[in-house]
This record gives C-alpha cells, sequence and structure tokens, in this order.
C-alpha cells in the first residue's frame, strides 16, 4: 500500500478513536472504553488522573453519574470533538490534539448548556494491530481554564 494512503488510513482510525471516546462516555457505555484506551492508558481529565483501564472506567462511571442527576441514563453531557490534529510519530506511534466543546444536557438551574471548553491532548500507539489511546490531557481553557498556568515560565515569557 502506499505510504501516503497508509498515514491518511491511520489518522483516520486515530481521529475515529476520540469520537468513539465522546459515544462511550455520553451513552454510558463506559465497559467498553476498552476500544478505545490501552490497558495502561493514562487520562488525566477534570475529575482527576486515571492510571490503567480498570481505574479509568471507575473514575468516568463516577462522573457520569456526577451529571445524571434525574437517572435516566441518557446523555448527561455531550463531548463534541472538533479541529482533530493527528501527527504520525512512527509507524505504530502517534500524537495530536482535538479541541472540546463540552455540553451539559442534564436539568439543571443555568440554562447554559455549555459546561466547558478545551484542548485534548493525545498519544496513540498500534497495539496488536489496533490504534488505541494511550495517554490523554485534557486542558480546559474556558471557564477559567489552565493553559498558560500550567505551562513552563520561559513558554510564558512576553507572551
Amino acid at each position: 500500500m502506499d505510504i501516503n494512503l497508509k498515514g491518511l488510513l491511520d489518522r483516520e482510525e486515530i481521529r475515529n478513536l476520540r469520537t468513539l471516546y465522546a459515544h462511550h462516555l455520553d451513552g454510558n457505555n463506559i465497559a467498553a472504553l476498552d476500544q478505545v484506551f490501552s490497558a495502561d492508558a493514562v487520562v488525566e481529565v477534570t475529575v482527576g488522573k486515571m492510571e490503567g483501564i480498570e481505574a479509568i472506567r471507575v473514575g468516568l462511571t463516577e462522573a457520569f453519574k456526577l451529571y445524571d442527576r434525574d437517572h435516566r441514563n441518557h446523555y448527561p453531557f455531550m463531548h463534541a470533538i472538533t479541529n482533530h490534529w493527528v501527527k504520525l510519530t512512527g509507524p505504530d506511534t502517534a500524537q495530536g490534539r482535538c479541541y472540546l466543546i463540552d455540553f451539559e444536557t442534564a436539568s439543571k438551574p443555568d440554562p447554559n448548556p455549555l459546561l466547558l471548553l478545551g484542548l485534548y491532548t493525545d498519544e496513540y500507539k498500534r497495539i496488536d494491530g489496533e490504534w488505541r489511546i494511550t495517554h490523554t490531557r485534557l486542558e480546559v481553557v474556558w471557564p477559567a481554564g489552565n493553559t498558560r498556568e500550567e505551562q513552563a515560565p520561559e513558554q510564558t515569557e512576553g507572551a
């Protein structure tokens, strides 16, 4: 297969991982997250840092419960993923970034459905022929984002 075509197919498979994550999390299909993450993946999001697929499942199950206030197990939030950039760094490794627009759909006093805006930074690896996310970190940029505060001092000087 042509190397450019293979790269295109690999990047598309990787982009699908992030979208699949959103569908599984938002639809409370937490058990299926092993289709997205490696067994030893690290996930750093608003509910904390989780290491390993079992810890990820437990942490994201708890996050789902926090937002599913009426206990109907229907999309209490919706993760809209956009502007996904992927760079292949080797035959079986890649890195990427994408935007997150997170909407809260559960009943709440505030009628604004926007929960947060953020950036996912991901590392990917092909394992047994399938791409998986091995590390992800969410940087919240709104509200009261953490992007600038967590950068090294040399990155913010003169900015």
